[in-house]
């Protein structure tokens, strides 16, 4: 039987309202771009504004590719929301340095070849 720490105990007991405020979190982050591919794919006519490939598109195609994109960005907060009650501490913190690596990486990246 493995040995656990109160900390531990008391993580996995609330882990269930983490998650759910990791996922409200989420949802915040994402409401503006699921908005948008709602609209995208409710109005085919918004096809015009895209150059390349989803210009080209057929207007079913189009309207596909939309509604797959807000199933995904809406099932995104339920999916990490669940993941984080789920996960362990140290999960948790492993994924969270990575994340915060990336996001370095981007900001550093972004200063050097946009200004």
């Amino acid at each position: 039987m493995p040995d656990t720490t109160p900390a531990d105990n008391t993580f996995s007991e609330k882990s269930g309202l983490w998650g759910a405020l990791i996922g409200l979190i989420v949802a915040a982050f994402i409401a503006v771009p699921l908005s948008a591919a709602f609209s995208f794919a409710t109005h085919p006519r918004t096809q015009q504004l895209f150059a390349g490939r989803l210009s080209d598109a057929t207007e079913a195609g189009y309207m596909v590719f939309w509604w797959v994109v807000t199933i995904l960005l809406a099932a995104l907060p339920f999916l990490i929301g669940f993941a984080i009650a789920k996960m362990s501490g140290r999960v948790i913190a492993v994924v969270a340095a990575i994340v915060a690596a990336f996001v370095i990486a981007i900001v550093i990246l972004g200063q050097l070849f946009v200004f």
